[in-house]
C-alpha cells in the first residue's frame, strides 16, 4: 500500500513530469544538433559543387577563347587590305568658249574635247586572302567588285599586310558572275598563307569568324555563327549561293575571309543585307570557298574563267503554286526552262520550252542558282546527262556543253519563244488590268528583240491557241509549242476586246 501511495503521490507526479521534460529536451537538442550538422555538411557540399561548376565553366570559356585567339593569330597575317585607285575623265564646261561651244559641247569641231577634260581619282578599300605562293609571287583572292569600277578594272591596286607593309599588285583575273577576282604581288619576303577548308561540310550553328578591314580598320576580327547555308540572291547577276552569318561584316570586309574554328577559310565575305543604310545588322553573306576553287585554278593558269553554257532562260517556280499545279510538279525541285536559245546546246540536246530540269548527272538541282552554278562549272565540250520533267514524266537528255559567250548568251533574237506566261489569277488580272472574267494563259513579260517581240506579242495578251490548236493551260501550251516547233508558228490571242492571230514566225 505504501508503494501505491508513493506512486500516486503529488511529488512522484511532479518528478515524472520533470523527468519526461528532461528526456524530451535532450532528444530535441540531439535532433537539432544532427540537423544542423546535416545542413552544414550540405552547404559545404553545395559550395564545393558550385566552385567546381564555376571552374569547369571558366575552363570551357577559356578553351574557346584560346581557340579563337589561335585562329586570329593564324588568319590575320594572311588577310590583307586592298587599296585601289580608279581614274575617270569628266568634261568641264568652257566658260570662256564661244556660243558654238556652248551649243554643241566640248566635242564640237572647234574643240577637240581633251582641253576641257579633267581626271578624277577615287579611292577604294577592300580585303583579300593570300591563298598561294609560286616562287616570289603571291596570289590574293578577293571580290570582283573590289577591283572593278563600273565594270572596268581599277587603274591601281596596292596590297597592305597586317604589319603595314605595302606592295604594288597586279590584276590576274576577274569574274563578274561569281564576284571573284585575283591579284598578285611579287616579293622575296615571306608572307602568311591561308588554309582553304571545305565549305560543303559547313552546318548551321558552326562557329564563324570574319577577318577583314571594315571601314578601313585593318585586321579586324569578329565572331558569330553560321546562320544559314545555301542562301540565294544578292547584288547583281551572280550565280553564287551563300553562307549567312551573324559575324559582323561591313564595307571593307568584302574579299576578306570567313573561317571556321580551325582557322580554315570556308567563305569569301561579299555582301550584307541592311535596312540601316549599309551598317551591319547581323546579316552577312559569304561565297562558299568550294565555289571558288575551280575559279582560283583558272585565274592562275589562264587569267580568266571558261563557264559552261546550256542556252536556256530559267525561272524559279518553287513558290508559284499555280504554275506547279498546271505543270504537275508538286513536290519537285529544279528550274523551269521557259525559253531556249535557237542553236544552243540545250536545243541541240532536246530541251524545249516548258521542260523542268531536276538533275544533272544524277545530282539533284534545288533551284535556278544551283543549276547555273553546276552548268557554269561543267567543262565545255563534255557531254552530261540532264533529267527533265515533260508532260508530268521524267526523261534523260544528253547535252554537250558549250563555252559561255556573253555576246551569244545575250542575243535575244535567238531566244525562243521570247515571252513568259502564267495562269490567269486574280493577282494577274489586277497586275495586267484584265477583265475580271479573263481566263487562260497570260503573257506577263516579252523579251526585247526576241521572236515574240518581232511578231508583236504584247504583255497582257491572253493566248488561246498555237497554230490553231486550242490551249487551256501552261501544259497544253508548251505541248502545242513543242509539236509545232519545226513549222511556222503563230499564236491566237485575246487583246482587250479583240481576238486576233499574230504574224507567223519561222525558226
Amino acid at each position: 500500500m505504501d508503494l501505491i501511495k508513493k506512486l500516486s503521490s503529488k511529488k512522484f507526479f511532479i518528478f515524472n513530469l520533470v523527468l519526461i521534460g528532461v528526456i524530451f529536451g535532450f532528444s530535441l537538442a540531439f535532433l537539432s544538433f544532427s540537423c544542423a550538422k546535416s545542413v552544414s555538411e550540405n552547404i559545404a557540399k553545395a559550395q564545393q559543387t558550385q566552385t567546381t561548376v564555376s571552374a569547369s565553366a571558366l575552363a570551357s570559356a577559356e578553351s574557346v577563347q584560346t581557340a579563337v585567339r589561335s585562329v586570329a593569330e593564324r588568319v590575320v597575317p594572311a588577310v590583307v587590305q586592298l587599296k585601289t585607285i580608279s581614274v575617270r575623265k569628266q568634261q568641264i564646261p568652257n566658260l570662256n568658249g564661244t556660243p558654238w561651244d556652248f551649243l554643241f559641247g566640248p566635242n564640237s569641231p572647234r574643240n577637240n574635247g581633251d582641253e576641257n577634260s579633267r581626271e578624277f581619282r577615287s579611292q577604294g578599300l577592300g580585303s583579300g586572302i593570300i591563298i598561294r605562293k609560286d616562287g616570289d609571287i603571291y596570289y590574293v583572292l578577293t571580290n570582283y567588285h573590289v577591283v572593278s569600277d563600273d565594270g572596268k578594272p581599277v587603274e591601281e591596286i596596292t596590297v597592305e599586310t597586317n604589319t603595314g607593309k605595302e606592295f604594288p599588285a597586279k590584276l590576274v583575273g576577274r569574274d563578274s558572275r561569281r564576284d571573284l577576282a585575283m591579284v598578285s604581288v611579287k616579293t622575296p619576303e615571306k608572307l602568311a598563307l591561308a588554309v582553304l577548308g571545305d565549305s560543303d561540310s559547313v552546318a548551321v550553328g558552326d562557329w564563324a569568324i570574319a577577318v577583314g578591314n571594315p571601314l578601313g580598320f585593318s585586321s579586324s576580327v569578329t565572331m558569330g555563327i553560321v546562320s544559314a547555308v545555301g542562301r540565294t540572291g544578292g547584288p547583281g547577276d551572280n550565280i553564287n549561293d551563300f553562307i549567312q552569318t551573324d559575324a559582323s561584316i561591313n564595307q571593307g570586309n568584302s574579299g576578306g575571309a570567313l573561317v571556321n574554328i580551325k582557322g580554315e577559310v570556308i567563305g569569301i565575305n561579299m555582301w550584307i543585307a541592311s535596312s540601316s543604310g549599309g551598317g551591319s545588322v547581323g546579316l552577312g553573306f559569304s561565297i562558299p570557298i568550294n565555289n571558288a576553287k575551280r575559279t582560283i585554278e583558272e585565274f592562275i593558269n589562264k587569267g580568266s574563267v571558261s563557264d559552261g553554257w546550256l542556252g536556256a532562260s530559267l525561272i524559279d517556280i518553287e513558290k508559284d503554286t499555280e504554275v506547279i499545279k498546271e505543270l504537275k510538279l508538286e513536290g519537285k525541285t529544279g528550274a523551269l526552262a521557259s525559253d531556249v536559245f535557237i542553236g544552243s546546246p540545250a536545243e541541240k540536246g532536246g530541251v524545249t520550252p516548258g521542260d523542268f530540269i531536276t538533275r544533272i548527272d544524277g545530282k539533284d538541282i534545288a533551284n535556278v542558282t544551283r543549276l547555273q552554278q553546276t552548268v557554269g562549272n561543267l567543262k565545255p565540250g563534255e557531254t552530261h546527262t540532264f533529267t527533265v520533267i515533260r508532260d508530268g514524266s521524267p526523261r534523260d537528255i544528253q547535252i554537250k556543253i558549250d563555252t559561255r559567250n556573253d555576246a551569244v548568251s545575250s542575243e535575244n533574237s535567238k531566244l525562243w519563244p521570247g515571252f513568259y506566261i502564267h495562269p490567269v489569277t486574280d493577282e494577274i488580272r489586277t497586275l495586267l488590268r484584265l477583265d475580271k472574267n479573263a481566263k487562260g494563259i497570260a503573257v506577263v513579260r516579252v523579251i526585247e528583240k526576241s521572236p515574240a517581240a518581232i511578231i508583236n506579242i504584247q504583255r497582257g495578251d491572253i493566248i488561246t491557241a498555237v497554230n490553231d490548236v486550242p490551249v487551256r493551260d501552261m501544259a497544253s501550251f508548251y505541248k502545242a509549242l513543242r509539236e509545232n516547233a519545226a513549222k511556222e508558228v503563230w499564236f491566237s490571242i485575246t487583246r482587250g476586246d479583240a481576238k486576233l492571230d499574230t504574224m507567223k514566225y519561222k525558226r
